[in-house]
């Protein structure tokens, strides 16, 4: 999380930065407020179209970013929260282009009058050119402001339904295209001849391209491979699906506790769901999916056997990666399947440490729990189920007075977010160094 609030701030910071150095205006003597807006809607024009540019890089999903950021959850996180600054400077920006309009038809602020442009040298064609384009520029870049707040507002609205997400999110590029001629065209001119003209340059000829791979549908297209649906398996109670992936073309491997983005129905779109078997190089994965929205609380009927499945990946550095020979594994409702896939691959692969497994479920399920011991049995875990009903809720006293070697561990959390924060708010007070609690944010909105 650190890095993500790194990111965001730097990003913030050096673009402000590089924009005082570019327009060296002293401060003291801007001589009224119309200056000053001219100054504020330049600075807030870089800030928003800078951290919109960047959100969009990251929509390619780069894995190289990954071990950085601390893997493509934490990179989501770090996309919307680039996405709601963007929306905020945006609207910062269009208040201070039509805000002091009102003022002055209200009477309350009198415009100064204006002199006439200096005039442009013959020979500088693209000035000219670019002149000759501030109206149009100025109208597409409203209409465009309006457009990413509609699509940006509808984009952080949990209830608004994931297939129609995945499908207007996309449009967000349109008026990010809209949004870059317009930052080029109103630009200070002086501007492009300092580093920041050089990084908005790389920024905006970054964000072209990633924009034209979303909207051609080639985001992942290297890490893609096609299958069938070979088993489906119920477990009513817990409304939990298992499926059995047979993968067609060729899967570069992942690591247990990596997701996958998984295409049932091309209508829903893909859906990030966590893998749940090793990789053993027979072509089958497992996914074990949950009902827990619009989409997933159809999937048991909807699946069959011998369906096209595409799957995207794999990514996620939630890994188990670390120097303690002991860990604390925590899988809370669905998000045991992480868990499941690391004790396969400790059956036949053992690393030689202690590892504690607390399982919690609102749901006591003897068939899951029965498979689940088993796993857990030949990969060496100890493991420890509490059931809501019967046991309470587990908090971090029980897990302590459970492993009285607690602090010599790396904890792995996996589960609804809140949860995962209560344990690590209570983990961290007890003593636990922050960089030991390991959390998958797993919201990709």
């Amino acid at each position: 999380m650190k890095n993500i609030q790194r990111s965001l701030v730097g990003i913030l910071l050096g673009l402000s930065l590089l924009w005082c150095l570019a327009d060296g205006t002293e401060w003291a003597s801007v001589p009224h407020f119309f200056a000053w807006r001219t100054l504020l809607m330049q600075w807030t024009g870089v800030l928003a179209i800078g951290v919109m540019s960047v959100a969009i890089l990251l929509a390619l999903r780069p894995v190289w970013l990954e071990p950085w950021l601390g893997g493509l959850d934490k990179m989501y996180r770090l996309h919307k929260w680039l996405g709601i600054a963007g929306l905020v400077l945006a609207i910062g920006h269009w208040l201070l282009s039509e805000a002091p309009k009102w003022l002055v038809e209200l009477g309350w602020l009198t415009k100064p009058a204006r002199g006439a442009r200096p005039a442009l040298p013959e020979d500088a064609l693209v000035q000219r050119f670019l002149a000759g384009q501030r109206h149009l520029a100025e109208n597409i870049g409203e209409w465009a402001f309006y457009a990413t707040v509609l699509l940006l507002t509808l984009a952080l609205l949990k209830r608004f339904p994931y297939r129609y997400f995945f499908k207007t999110h996309r449009w967000i590029s349109l008026a990010y295209l809209a949004l870059v001629w317009h930052s080029v065209v109103l630009l200070q001119w002086s501007y492009w001849a300092s580093p920041l003209g050089l990084v908005l340059a790389l920024l905006l000829l970054g964000g072209s391209v990633a924009t034209v791979l979303v909207l051609l549908r080639r985001v992942g297209h290297q890490r893609k491979a096609v299958g069938e649906v070979a088993a489906v398996r119920h477990f009513a109670a817990l409304k939990v699906v298992e499926l059995d992936i047979a993968l067609h073309h060729r899967w570069s491997g992942h690591q247990a506790g990596q997701f996958a983005f998984v295409t049932l129905h091309p209508e829903e779109g893909p859906h990030p769901f966590t893998i749940s078997s090793a990789w053993t190089g027979d072509g089958h994965i497992t996914f074990i999916i949950k009902a827990l929205g619009d989409y997933t609380n159809t999937l048991a009927q909807r699946v069959q056997v011998g369906q096209d499945v595409e799957l995207e990946g794999p990514y996620g550095q939630f890994q188990f990666q670390g120097a303690a020979t002991r860990q604390i594994w925590i899988g809370a409702g669905i998000g045991i399947t992480p868990f499941i896939a690391r004790m396969q691959t400790l059956a036949e692969q053992p690393d030689g440490k202690t590892i504690d497994l607390f399982h919690t479920t609102a749901v006591y399920e003897d068939e899951a729990i029965a498979l689940l011991e088993q796993a857990a049995r030949a990969a060496g875990v100890a493991l420890h189920v509490y059931w809501d009903q019967r046991d309470g809720r587990l908090d971090a006293a029980r897990i302590v007075a459970a492993v009285p070697q607690w602090q010599e561990a790396d904890v792995w959390f996996c589960g609804p977010a809140a949860f995962g924060q209560a344990l690590q708010r209570d983990c961290l007070a007890l003593g636990l160094p922050a960089q030991r609690f390991h959390q998958e944010l797993f919201a990709m909105r």
